[in-house]
């Protein structure tokens, strides 16, 4: 399985971006879909989930209601939508694929590149 985030950028607060997320080779046998964030200095963040099957999602606080994700399962691709885009926004964004339906890390298998989102205020 190999992931390629794309679509971050240098945008305004207030404003809004998508990322996208495009996977190759047996992506289905991983059943969950997530993007991360990390910034500078700190752990790496959940920012949302999804499921292949059945579109099932999970949004921390910090994002839900800005930020929404969705899949498409023909192209194997997995979209951000970030609307309302704040300063702490600020981070590089990963997208990772797993089998275990989870906030965590950890319990994510596979890993792209990641994308650099910076939001000025």
């Amino acid at each position: 399985v190999q992931l390629q985030a794309s679509g971050g950028g240098l945008v305004q607060a207030g404003t809004s971006l998508t990322l996208s997320c495009a996977a190759s080779g047996r992506i289905f046998s991983s059943e969950v879909m997530g993007w991360f964030r990390q910034a500078p200095g700190k752990e790496r963040e959940f920012v949302v989930a999804i499921m292949w099957s059945g579109g099932n999602t999970l949004y921390p606080e910090s994002v839900k209601g800005r930020f929404t994700i969705s899949r498409d399962n023909a192209k194997k691709t997995v979209y951000l939508q970030m609307n309302s885009l704040k300063p702490e926004d600020t981070a590089v964004y990963y997208c990772a694929a797993g089998s275990k339906w989870t906030r965590w890390p950890a319990g994510y298998d596979y890993w792209g590149q990641g994308t650099q989102v910076t939001v000025s205020s």
